[in-house]
């Protein structure tokens, strides 16, 4: 390789699917502050947004060196950079159950907000720390297990969540995903080389405004009343503005650090993801870039974590490079600058972004099986099963929200099962990263390393970092927990890391029977 080559036809392709990921995340964000909490505009918009892009502009650019660092050392032109971006259940754990409750207890929006940035620069340094055993933990690791946590995020969040989108609005969502199959999974090349994604969402933004024209909206869609934005520059310079809440920080903090853990955990997934596909980046660097990016936000005035994005096997597919990277980083971290983000993903109808997201998930779920031994097959499989739990948690306690209702309210069995999935679901990536590696060192007779997942499950238990009882999902103390039922979980885990244990002294025929 003389040169490594920075842009190519398929970053076009790669950043339409980065950058909607990342806007629609920022808009979210203002929506939930601005609209159910009564923030007030002027410091969502103009200083926590402006902030929070500013770790997705660095991060991106930081992303982007790394990948013709790599080319440069490896030889190989067709190295694709990772993906990064604002981790979607930050934005929700941030806007409903931080930001939003403390406003709403202390009246003090610019107290909230610099809590707020206190909390993000703990994170970072936090995820900062944890970069540095990465790479230990990757070597240690199998692969069913880190890529069976991801594709089951990648299934849930990035391919079901968005494929609701495009059957509320079928008709532009349909014909944008059909598109996006074509060209995408059926390599047809469109006239002119055009890219597929851009195509995609240009007929779906088309049809849906046409149809609004002739008042043929879909029925299912909701009448969303949309809020009056306008232009305005923000500079958001790096300040030490967020020891103003540290003191309120710290309470939130165990709200917080979970989210942090599941995107170092989803960082190393990711990483062994992109090492499947063809890209070795060093798992320490990916992360302490997270961390980093993290703590810059913060420090600016953002409010949200940023992290590896999942689908580089996707973007690479796509036929990327670095260029959709930089061109994301410039997009987002001028959009919060300038102050145009809002305005434009309020234009755009989700379903005629949505098919990109879906696309993207089917890639990290194929990749999960296809990169791994065949005989692990059920290791990726059960390694899926928590991120469907907390998809489907995530959508009862909306409809429960929505009702005025509360867990404790329900009784009987509706009140077990909705306990159960938010049980299963919250620390769902680690949890999911421990069944997938417990039942691939079982598949593969080495008994001692199964039960020791198992165990280590158990201590997780314990602490609330798996399975917590807490409303919110928060960690805890043992001796402090409010419920017996995490002894329970603990204790369940070390019996079942017992009888993995114990089957190594079973004769071979009854061993290989029982697995």
């Amino acid at each position: 390789m003389t040169r490594y080559r920075w842009f190519r036809a398929g970053d076009l392709n790669a950043f339409f699917a980065l950058m909607f990921d990342n806007v629609a995340n920022l808009v979210i964000l203002a929506a939930i502050l601005i609209g159910a909490f009564g923030f007030p505009k002027e410091i969502v918009l103009y200083r926590m947004v402006p902030g929070t892009a500013v770790g997705v502009l660095v991060g991106d650019l930081i992303y982007a060196w790394m990948a013709g660092r790599l080319a440069r050392r490896t030889g190989r032109p067709n190295v694709t950079a990772m993906p990064l971006g604002l981790n979607a259940p930050s934005v929700f754990g941030m806007a409903f159950a931080v930001l939003g409750p403390a406003y709403l207890l202390t009246g003090d929006a610019e107290l909230s907000w610099k809590m707020g940035m206190a909390v993000t620069v703990l994170a970072g340094l936090f995820k900062m720390g944890l970069a540095l055993v990465g790479n230990a933990v990757r070597a240690a690791v199998p692969r069913a297990g880190l890529l069976g946590s991801i594709a089951g995020a990648g299934v849930a969040l990035i391919a079901l969540l968005p494929l609701l989108k495009i059957f509320s609005n079928p008709i532009p969502g349909l014909l944008a995903f059909g598109v996006l199959l074509v060209t995408l999974v059926g390599r047809v090349r469109l006239p002119g080389g055009l890219p597929g994604a851009f195509v995609s969402a240009l007929l779906g933004l088309a049809v849906h405004y046409a149809l609004s024209a002739g008042g043929l909206t879909s029925p299912l869609l909701a009448a969303a009343p949309s809020t009056p934005m306008e232009l305005r520059l923000s500079f958001p310079w790096p300040t030490l503005a967020f020891l103003g809440g540290l003191t309120l920080a710290w309470g939130y903090l165990p709200i917080v650090l979970p989210f942090s853990l599941a995107t170092v955990v989803g960082g190393i997934d990711n990483t062994e993801s992109a090492a499947a596909a063809g890209d070795e980046y060093d798992t320490r660097a990916i992360l302490m870039t997270e961390g980093f990016c993290t703590l810059v936000a913060g420090l600016c005035g953002g409010v949200v974590e940023s992290t590896p994005y999942i689908g580089h096997p996707a973007y690479k597919a796509m036929g990327a490079g670095a260029g959709y990277t930089i061109l994301t980083a410039l997009f987002v971290g001028l959009g919060g600058i300038v102050g145009y983000l809002p305005l434009f993903v309020d234009w755009i109808p989700a379903a005629a972004i949505a098919p990109i997201l879906v696309y993207i998930g089917m890639e990290v779920v194929a990749q999960a099986f296809l990169a791994t031994p065949a005989r692990h097959g059920v290791a990726v499989a059960l390694a899926l099963l928590p991120s469907l739990a907390f998809v489907v948690a995530l959508e009862v306690n909306s409809l429960l929200d929505a009702l005025r209702l509360s867990v404790a309210a329900l009784t009987g069995e509706m009140a077990e099962s909705v306990r159960t999935l938010n049980l299963l679901g919250n620390g769902f990536i680690l949890s999911a990263l421990l069944w997938g590696a417990a039942t691939a060192e079982l598949i593969d007779h080495r008994f001692a390393r199964s039960a020791l997942y198992l165990a280590a499950g158990a201590v997780f238990c314990l602490f609330g970092v798996i399975h917590s009882p807490v409303e919110q999902g928060t960690f805890f103390l043992p001796w402090r927990a409010d419920s017996p039922l995490v002894f329970h979980l603990a204790l369940a885990y070390l019996a079942a890391a017992l009888a993995v244990a114990v089957a190594r002294f079973l004769p071979a025929e009854a061993t290989e029977l029982a697995t």
